[in-house]
């Protein structure tokens, strides 16, 4: 869909929110420091924004997706202190080998597939190739990469041993920004030169 909208997809832990395994809890969540004013940047740029994010800890039987609903609750209230919002959240609940039944299966929705992008285009009208992947993980390029979307690796959460294994596997992000912060401003510069106004 070429005349689809540009979108922002952000990985959840590492990227929004500090890297911890597995929250099972609220109260476990905390921003990283300047992610609501970068989410509050694409808001202001008219940008939907979609948190996509593997949750396997529900198919190993460390939380249940009931468990989920409070806990993006709280994300949604932390970043509503700046002013900022979320569009959308999908979650991959799925292991291809780990964990219980009905979970433990091949799934198109885990990344590095990119089930949870193609989701967030169908439901808003989406165009990937021109939208914008964020995330701390190889497997989160990846996902980016197989709809051609722009990719922005941070350097929080796991994102440092992510570049080298990115280096080593010969996968190169679009743009490596030490926090989300930082990619907000990168986003800003390619909406500016190369798109104008979302439309």
């Amino acid at each position: 869909m070429s005349d689809g909208r540009i979108s922002v997809f952000l990985d959840r832990d590492g990227t929004i929110n500090e890297e911890l395994e597995y929250i099972r809890d609220p109260k476990d969540l905390r921003l990283m420091p300047g992610s609501g004013q970068a989410v509050l940047r694409f808001n202001r740029l008219g940008l939907p924004v979609i948190v996509i994010s593997n949750q396997s800890g529900v198919a190993r039987g460390f939380l249940t997706e009931g468990d989920l609903i409070p806990i993006h609750k709280k994300l949604l209230e932390e970043l509503g202190r700046d002013g900022a919002r979320v569009d959308r959240i999908y979650y991959c609940p799925h292991h291809p080998t780990s964990g219980n039944s009905p979970y433990n299966i091949v799934c198109e929705c885990r990344k590095p597939k990119p089930g949870m992008l193609r989701w967030g285009a169908e439901e808003l009208g989406i165009d990937l190739s021109r939208s914008f992947v964020v995330g701390d993980s190889i497997v989160d390029i990846q996902a980016g990469q197989a709809v051609g979307a722009t990719t922005v690796l941070v350097l929080t959460g796991h994102g440092r041993s992510s570049l080298q294994q990115c280096k080593q596997e010969g996968i190169a992000p679009d743009h490596v920004g030490e926090t989300l912060r930082e990619a907000a401003e990168f986003i800003t510069q390619i909406i500016r030169e190369k798109h104008g106004n979302n439309g």
